[in-house]
């Protein structure tokens, strides 16, 4: 891939982060992958000095619903444009109280309950284990549990996130479930694109925003609330995830360059 269609970080926008107006010189790109198609083209472009690939998760005008997004496409795409690290926001529902709509946060762990979704790279010739005992980049999470509170931002550091297949939502036993587990938040989109991510030795980092509480709450989730909470807190959204792309450091402090290392066989 030529230097003029590169990027060193990407941001992989979920619902309602589709706006890339504010990268210069932008020029969509089509990645032919062996996985087929990813979710859109991808917009590359500068921002304060950094190469930036931006990709719509669910597609231009949300047209992919979670359990159909062709994860292992959009990340082999983002590999062959070199990317480095992934800022991957995400709309999600709260499973305690003291997360509440509006706020942000940090996924750290999280638990699989999706069905039905190709979730590796290597699924035969050459096997791979990649450890997922710290599925989240060290370095990305600590820089943004920082940079958060210099924006003075409400952020939760940690969070561990069940991601349930969609797309419907849970019901109210599954629901009570999780909460029983001790999990924090729910979505539908983290896994497998954070494992995948890995595998490919990109840095990884989950920003999440709170739209809702989950149905445990006793008050039916609906698909309009989480818009309307995503749109009263765009700007922060936004602010959080473009202003921390400048701000990253240039060089990679953590492992995961080098996941592949002890994972092959």
């Amino acid at each position: 891939m030529s230097k003029k269609y590169s990027a060193e970080i990407a941001v992989i926008g979920g619902t309602g982060v589709y706006d890339t107006g504010i990268l210069e010189d932008q020029e969509e790109v089509k990645i032919f992958t062996p996985y087929g198609a990813p979710s859109d083209l991808i917009t590359l472009g500068e921002y304060k000095g950094r190469r930036v690939a931006f990709i719509p998760r669910h597609g231009k005008g949300h047209q992919i619903p979670p359990h159909k997004i062709n994860n292992r496409a959009n990340i082999w795409a983002l590999k062959e444009l070199g990317v480095q690290r992934i800022i991957a926001s995400s709309a999600v529902g709260s499973l305690r109280e003291d997360y509440a709509p509006g706020d942000f946060v940090f996924t750290d762990q999280f638990i699989d309950r999706t069905k039905n979704r190709a979730d590796t790279f290597y699924e035969g010739g050459r096997i791979c284990h990649i450890s997922a005992a710290d599925p989240i980049c060290p370095q990305l999470h600590s820089f943004f549990i920082n940079f958060s509170k210099r924006l003075g931002l409400k952020a939760h550091p940690t969070g561990t996130y069940v991601c349930i297949e969609g797309p419907r939502f849970s019901t109210r036993a599954e629901s009570k479930l999780y909460r029983s587990w001790n999990a924090d938040i729910i979505g539908m989109t983290l896994y497998p694109e954070c494992i995948l991510a890995r595998e490919a030795e990109i840095c990884y980092i989950s920003v999440g925003m709170v739209t809702d509480y989950d149905v445990w709450a006793e008050k039916p989730v609906s698909a309009m609330e989480i818009i309307d909470t995503m749109n009263r807190n765009a700007g922060n959204f936004k602010k959080l995830i473009m202003e921390s792309i400048p701000n990253l450091p240039k060089d990679r402090s953590c492992k995961c360059g080098e996941a592949l290392k002890e994972a092959l066989l």
